[in-house]
């Protein structure tokens, strides 16, 4: 079973925004990070067992 990073992060972006407002910018950012990362290197990390 793997799991998919992207959606993963986004849904536990959300609901931490929804949480804490002020998270906003670093969750942004971190998000941004992370794609960035994930982009360069194709795509083809799997963190499932």
């Amino acid at each position: 079973m793997t799991i998919a990073l992207t959606p993963l992060l986004s849904l536990i972006a959300g609901i931490l925004i929804l949480v804490v407002p002020r998270l906003l910018n670093y969750i942004v950012a971190i998000y941004l990070i992370v794609i960035g990362v994930v982009g360069l290197f194709g795509g083809n990390l799997n963190l499932g067992v």
